[in-house]
């Protein structure tokens, strides 16, 4: 079976997701991408949005994830987003990029990001 691929790009999420205390407190701007691997083929064949992956529903979860519960690292954060999209029973396959735009490395970069790929087992 050939997977198609559903993208949600630049989902921005304020979050507290640090290793330092001073992240968790003030907080910043989070970004996520997810890559959702699906068989698109029975729900273009029946134009009917139960057979596919909901975008807008994953995003919301998405979202309320890197923006809830802290943790130090954003590979964490990453791993979490993808086992979300995985409890979609449409999504066979995920890639997740979460960026940290202003991560504190004490260097001007413009990204700090981290790509994971999940698919079921």
């Amino acid at each position: 079976m050939t997977l198609d691929r559903i993208s949600i790009t630049g989902l921005r999420v304020w979050g507290r997701h640090g290793v330092f205390e001073y992240e968790r407190a003030s907080g910043q701007d989070f970004v996520v991408d997810a890559v959702l691997w699906v068989d698109t083929t029975p729900a273009a064949a029946a134009d009917d949005l139960t057979l596919t992956a909901d975008y807008g529903a994953i995003a919301t979860r998405l979202a309320e994830i890197a923006g809830g519960e802290p943790v130090d690292l954003i590979e964490t954060l990453a791993s979490r987003l993808a086992d979300a999209c995985l409890t979609d029973d449409s999504v066979r396959e995920v890639d997740i990029t979460v960026h940290k735009p202003q991560a504190p490395v004490g260097l001007p970069v413009s990204d700090i990001a981290v790509t994971i790929h999940r698919s079921r087992a």
